[in-house]
C-alpha cells in the first residue's frame, strides 16, 4: 500500500513482542533498530488503556540495535552476543528472537543463530515477524505457529477436560487479560480446565508445554487462531472447536455455553441449570436499569457504529442487537483481514439477528470512515464505540462516545473484561455512563 493512512491503530508484525511479553516469564529478543520496541510499547501498551510494560516489556527489551554496519556486513554476530547477554543478564523461563524489516532484508540467518542454543537445552525459538509481513494481528499468529513448531512435543496421554484457549490478542485488545480470565470461569462452570497462555496465572512456559496434553482447542474469533489450532491438529491430532463470537451478555454467552458443552459432551440438564442461574443473575441487573433506559428525559441512542477490531466490532454488535435492542448503522474493521476470510466475516455481520444486518467495511484509513459518517444523515445520534481517535467524530455528530479499540488514551484498563456475562453488564454501564456524561454536558 502506497497511500497515506489517517488516523493509524495497528502496529507492524514486530508488534508480536507484545504477545511474547504477556507470556509469564518469557522475554522477547528483538533483532532490529534503535527504538522499534520501545516505539511499540508505546503504541500497543500506553497508548492501549495504559497497561503498563509487563514483565519484560518497553526499554528492558533486549535489542541488536542494528545500524548501518550491521547492514553491509550483517548482524548475526551482534545477534549471537545479544542472546548471549540476555541468557546471563534476564531472568526468564523462556525466550523468543523477533526478527525484523532490517534483519530480514540484510538476510541473517537467525534460525542457525537460535539452533545452536536450542542444542544447548536453551528454551528458546524465533520468529520470522520483519513489519513488512503485516500488522500486529500476523505478528500473533507467526509467534504461536513457531513455538507449535519449534518447541512443543508430542504429549504421552491427553488430559481430560483441559481445553487450550485462543482468542483475545494480548495487549492488542485492551481488555485481553480480562476477557481471557472470563472465558477461564466460563469453562470452569462446565468443568473444564482452561489453558490461556497469556496473562497473571497462565503458567508461562509450563501452560506452552501443557498445550499438546489438551483434550481440544477452543478458537474464540471470527478468524485469529485458526491456523494455529489447524497446525496443532495436523501435528498432534488435537481437534478444535470454531466459535466465532467473543461471547458478551446473556444471549451469546448461553449460546457459547451450549456449543462448548457439546463439543465436549456434556450432559445438557448440567449446562442448562448453570446457563439459568447466570442468566437469572444478568437479567436481575440488566432489569434495574429498566427505569434509566425508559426515561424519557433522556435522549438515548437506539443505533450504533463500529469503529474496531473484527473480533470486538461482531462480539459488540451481537451483544448491542440481541441483548439491547439497538440497531446497527455501519461497521468499520480496522485491522488487515486476510482475504480469504473477508466473506464469512461479511456473512457474520449480515446474519446478526433474524432481519437484521449490517454492513461492513475493511479499511485500516479512519479518513474513509470519518468521510461515510459525515456524509450520513443521522435521525438521532447514535453511539460510536471505538478508539480515542472518535472522540470528535462523535461530537460532530452529537453520538455518546466509548473507547473500546487502540488506541485508548482516555481511559486506564486494569483488569476490566467485557466477555460474558459480567462482561456484559460491564459494557452497559460503561455505554450509559458515556451517555449520561453527554447528557449533563
Amino acid at each position: 500500500m502506497n497511500d497515506i493512512l489517517q488516523e493509524p491503530r495497528h502496529a507492524c508484525a514486530l508488534g508480536a513482542q507484545q504477545t511474547v511479553i504477556a507470556i509469564e516469564r518469557a522475554i522477547p529478543i528483538i533483532h532490529a533498530g534503535p527504538g522499534c520496541g520501545s516505539k511499540l510499547h508505546r503504541g500497543m501498551a500506553l497508548a492501549g488503556g495504559y497497561q503498563g510494560t509487563g514483565y519484560s516489556g518497553a526499554d528492558a527489551i533486549p535489542s541488536s540495535n542494528l545500524i548501518e554496519k550491521d547492514v553491509v556486513f550483517g548482524g548475526v554476530d551482534k545477534l549471537r552476543q545479544l542472546i548471549e547477554s540476555t541468557l546471563k543478564i534476564m531472568d526468564g523461563d523462556f525466550f523468543v528472537v523477533l526478527t525484523s524489516c532490517i534483519s530480514e532484508i540484510i538476510g541473517d540467518d537467525v534460525a542457525n543463530v537460535v539452533g545452536d542454543f536450542r542444542k544447548k537445552g536453551v528454551p528458546i525459538v524465533y520468529a520470522e515477524t520483519a513489519g513488512f509481513k503485516g500488522d500486529s494481528y500476523k505478528g500473533h499468529e507467526i509467534v504461536l505457529q513457531s513455538i507449535i513448531e519449534q518447541h512443543l512435543k508430542p504429549s504421552d496421554k491427553v488430559e481430560k477436560g483441559l481445553v487450550n484457549i485462543f482468542a483475545s490478542v494480548p495487549r492488542h485488545d485492551p481488555f485481553w487479560e480480562g476477557d481471557l480470565n472470563e472465558l477461564k470461569k466460563l469453562l470452569s462452570l462446565l468443568g473444564l480446565k482452561a489453558n490461556i497462555l497469556f496473562g497473571f496465572g497462565s503458567g508461562g512456559i509450563k501452560a506452552i508445554e501443557a498445550i499438546p496434553s489438551a483434550e481440544f482447542n477452543l478458537v474464540v474469533s471470527p478468524y485469529i487462531g485458526l491456523q494455529s489450532a489447524e497446525l496443532l491438529k495436523e501435528k498432534f491430532g488435537t481437534p478444535y472447536l470454531h466459535y466465532p463470537v467473543l461471547p458478551i451478555g446473556g444471549a451469546e454467552t448461553s449460546k457459547f455455553l451450549r456449543a462448548v458443552a457439546d463439543f465436549a459432551g456434556i450432559d445438557s440438564k448440567i449446562v442448562e441449570n448453570i446457563i439459568k442461574e447466570k442468566e437469572d443473575e444478568f437479567y436481575h441487573y440488566l432489569i434495574r436499569s429498566a427505569d434509566l433506559l425508559t426515561e424519557f428525559q433522556f435522549s438515548m441512542p437506539r443505533s450504533f457504529y463500529n469503529v474496531n477490531d473484527t473480533s470486538y466490532a461482531l462480539a459488540i454488535s451481537k451483544f448491542l442487537v440481541n441483548d439491547m435492542g439497538y440497531l446497527p448503522e455501519h461497521q468499520y474493521i480496522t485491522e488487515d483481514v486476510p482475504e480469504e476470510y473477508r466473506n464469512t466475516i461479511e456473512d457474520y455481520f449480515h446474519n446478526l439477528a433474524t432481519e437484521i444486518s449490517s454492513d461492513v467495511t475493511f479499511t485500516q484509513d479512519g479518513g474513509v470512515k470519518n468521510d461515510e459518517i459525515l456524509k450520513r444523515r443521522h435521525g438521532e445520534y447514535p453511539l460510536v464505540l471505538g478508539s480515542s481517535w472518535e472522540v470528535d467524530l462523535a461530537s460532530e455528530i452529537n453520538g455518546p462516545h466509548l473507547s473500546v479499540s487502540l488506541p485508548i488514551i482516555d481511559r486506564l484498563v486494569l483488569h476490566k473484561n467485557y466477555v460474558g456475562y459480567t462482561g456484559g453488564l460491564n459494557l452497559v454501564e460503561d455505554i450509559y455512563s458515556a451517555v449520561l456524561s453527554l447528557q449533563r454536558n
